[in-house]
Formats: C-alpha cells, structure tokens, sequence
C-alpha cells in the first residue's frame, strides 16, 4: 500500500482526536465478529454485505476468489438486501500503465456482471484512481480516463461521492482519496472543500434520517495505530491511513446526530469504535494479504451489517473459506 509521506505522530494524534478517542479505541472495540449487547423492542431495517479490497488480478486465482465471496455472499440463509463496495476493486491503477489498469478493471466488471444479482454500490479506494503517480504509471495527467475518469466510467458513476436511500436509512458514499499536497505523486485521506460542502448540504437535507456514510479510508479506526515507532518512541500515522480532516469531519458528524455508522476498508483489518454515538466499522478485506493469505488476524471475508430503526447497528465479519494460491 502506498505510504505518503504526510504523517501524523502520537502527541497529534491525541490533540487531534481527543483523549476520549484513544480511551474510547483502546477500551471500546469490538473485534471480528463481537456486538454490544441488543437493545430491545428494535426492528431491523436492512441488511447489507460490505465488500472491501477485493484487489483483483491476474495472477493468484484472485478472479475466481472475487466470485467465491461474491457467491458465499448471495448464498447466506438471510440474505442481504444491498451489497456495498468499500474501494480498491483492482489491485494497482494508482502506478501502472493503461494496458495493466484496463485489464484489471476489465476482471472486475466482467466478475461481477457474471457473478452477481444483487444490487451494488460502488465507493471508490486509492488504487481505483490510474495514474496519479506519473513517474510509475509513465502518464502525463492528459490522457483520457486519466485519474479518477477510468473507475467513475468502470463503474457507471457520475461521480466519486453521492447518497440515495435504502430500507429507511440514508447512505452517503464519500471520495476519500485526495491529491497529497507534499507529494503530487502520492494522496491523503479526506474530502475536498467541494465535496465537503455537498456533504454539509446532504446531511442538511436528511436530519431525521438514520444514516450511514460508506469511504475507502476510514474516518477513525485503531488499526491506524498498529504502526511504526520511531527512535523516539513516538507512533507515526500516515495521512493515507486516515482522515487528515477530521477535525471538521468530526464537527460536522456531531451537528448532524442522525449519522449512527461509518464503513471503512483500506486497512484490510477488522475493528469497531463507538465515538460520539457513531459506530466505526473497519470491516477487513476480500483479499486478506492481497490474495497471499491472511493478513495479521484478518483472513479473506466480507461484512454483513445489520441496520436497525433505532440507529443501532450490528456487524459480522465472515470469511468465505478461501485458500492461498501461488
């Protein structure tokens, strides 16, 4: 995974987030598959599988591991109503040339127009995005389908962030893929000030709404802070891991308490974080260790989130059973 050089240490982490984050991720997270206790007198709105990092390739089998979650998704006795994506559908268009980007997207679209019905909603990662490292991917920034165009057309989107609403909750799915402005070549976490006052006015527009917001990167998640410590013992976090906004991504949440979840991939690892009444879930990877087998405590698997009428929300990370190839 690229790592921009933008980084955040521990003592900015604490400032930024909050003590009351750091107690809240070291001390309310739920791991894999573990819930809060049910709240009575509840009725579930909607259940959806969130799908994230399937990475797929060529190489490893990973075509047919793309279909073999995409069936044990569609075969569970309680079927989900809606399948959401959670970004980096390819394995790299970020560094690679055309040929290789289109052939990826090609394996993609081919998946899931073969091996799937139910309905999709595509959220965009960093590896969607063709070319943005120029020096790898040998491109200009003037061919067509340059940047985020190829996966906005791979996909049939307009654009990289829109909501719509399904069994009585309102999802809004947000491009958290930004330019790094220390390294063109690279990208941070967040939104744009364009995407951020389109957020602003959707949620306006939704305030008795129970909603949910679907991103590639995670808002907040303690998976961040599995990470390096320099000779100072101090954690570093790269921005590409996280929110480097989330300041006001965190002022807006709070204005707009009808935000109840927040769905996340891109650390291909598996938390739960209850903050200021949002449940985080960071809900692993389709293709664990990029289809090398599973990646720390994560394997290959898939979300089934539960929505309920009274914003609660209850998660279950399933593995579907996949082995390794060479």
């Amino acid at each position: 995974m690229h790592e921009p050089r933008t980084t955040m240490s521990r003592r900015d982490v604490l400032r930024t987030f909050g003590a009351g984050a750091a107690l809240t991720a070291f001390s309310g997270v739920s791991l894999a598959g573990a819930q809060p206790a049910a709240t009575a007198g509840r009725k579930r709105s909607i259940r959806v599988a969130h799908m994230t990092d399937p990475h797929i390739q060529p190489e490893r089998d990973a075509v047919a591991g793309v279909a073999a979650c995409l069936h044990h998704i569609q075969s569970q006795a309680d079927k989900p109503a809606l399948l959401l994506t959670g970004g980096d559908h390819v394995m790299d268009a970020f560094e690679e040339p055309f040929e290789r980007a289109d052939l990826q997207w090609k394996l993609l679209c081919k998946s899931f127009k073969d091996e799937n019905s139910l309905p999709v909603r595509y959220c965009l990662g960093n590896h969607d995005i063709w070319g943005w490292n120029k020096g790898k991917s040998k491109t200009t920034g003037s061919e067509s389908g340059w940047g985020k165009t190829m996966s906005l057309d791979r996909l049939e989107l307009k654009k990289p962030y829109y909501s719509f609403d399904a069994g009585g909750w309102h999802f809004v799915v947000l491009d958290s893929i930004r330019v790094d402005p220390d390294d063109p070549n690279g990208y941070v976490g967040g939104l744009d000030d364009e995407q951020f006052e389109w957020l602003r006015g959707d949620l306006a527009a939704n305030r008795t709404v129970n909603t949910l917001f679907l991103t590639h990167i995670p808002i907040l998640s303690v998976s961040v802070l599995d990470t390096k410590v320099d000779k100072n013992m101090d954690m570093r976090v790269g921005g590409g891991v996280i929110y480097t906004d989330w300041p006001r991504v965190k002022r807006l949440m709070q204005e707009n308490t009808q935000v109840k979840c927040v769905l996340s991939g891109h650390m291909h690892r598996i938390d739960r974080v209850e903050f200021l009444g949002v449940t985080h879930l960071c809900n692993g990877a389709v293709s664990a260790n990029w289809w090398k087998g599973r990646h720390y405590e994560t394997g290959e698997g898939y979300a089934l989130v539960d929505l309920y009428d009274d914003g609660s929300v209850e998660r279950q990370y399933v593995e579907f059973g996949w082995k390794a190839r060479p």
